[in-house]
């Protein structure tokens, strides 16, 4: 395997460990403002320490909305998607394991914090909610990475941006889905949790795609529309 696909399979690896693990085992003490500073910090530390490697997309749904904005190449998809759900599989099963270590165990109907609407969202929200907030969201970080990976913008300091958007989306999600934006952070608690999560599973990964494409062609449209600068007049 190539290094950039283990790069993204560690960095999602620890996306959702950091993230699910501080909703799962901490959630009581820190609250829903903990856990969306926790994904974001998650997305911030490792946008510098894998970015340079794999660029650390480490969500399936940013992979496909690069490659629709024409800044990354298509024939890593697969590579990559199927690194980044191995590194969510393998992060929700840890996690499973240090919460079952506990003297009382872990009751899988807790959630192992996995996303749902209706009955198994955080506050009853319906699933047209969910859909439509799983895409604004995820087209939202897209609209962020672009614009912040930009060749006019500022270099060095995209991770930072990024991972307070990540923050932000988190605050909105939580009490609506419990915020994907991301289908490998959504598959690996899913198949620990089966029944309700996996029937549920398929909005968290069509809604990102769906976001990220919309959130890329946004940007597209915008980046497209600005002026060319004018030649320099020849000497």
């Amino acid at each position: 395997m190539q290094k950039k696909y283990v790069a993204e399979a560690i960095g999602t690896f620890v996306l959702v460990f950091g993230g699910c693990g501080t909703a799962v085992l901490d959630a009581k003490n820190v609250g829903v403002l903990g856990v969306s500073i926790a994904f974001g910090l998650t997305l911030l530390t490792m946008a510098y320490a894998i970015g340079p490697i794999s660029g650390c997309h480490i969500n399936p749904a940013v992979t496909v909305g690069l490659i629709v904005a024409g800044r990354h190449d298509k024939k890593d998809l697969t590579g990559y998607v199927v690194a980044q759900i191995l590194g969510g599989i393998v992060a929700a099963g840890v996690l499973y394991a240090i919460a079952n270590g506990h003297d009382f165990g872990y009751d899988l109907k807790e959630g192992l914090a996995a996303n749902g609407y209706g009955d198994h969202s955080p506050g009853g929200y319906g699933l047209l909610a969910g859909l439509l907030a799983e895409i604004v969201l995820t087209a939202l970080l897209l609209f962020v990475v672009l614009g912040t990976t930009d060749k006019r913008a500022a270099v060095g300091f995209a991770g930072l941006p990024i991972g307070l958007a990540l923050t932000l989306i988190h605050l909105v999600g939580i009490p609506i889905t419990n915020t994907s934006v991301n289908p490998a952070r959504s598959i690996g608690p899913a198949l620990f949790v089966r029944g309700w999560a996996l029937e549920q599973l398929w909005l968290f990964i069509v809604a990102p795609i769906v976001g990220a494409i919309f959130g890329a062609l946004t940007y597209r449209a915008i980046e497209e529309a600005q002026p060319k600068p004018k030649a320099a007049p020849a000497e």
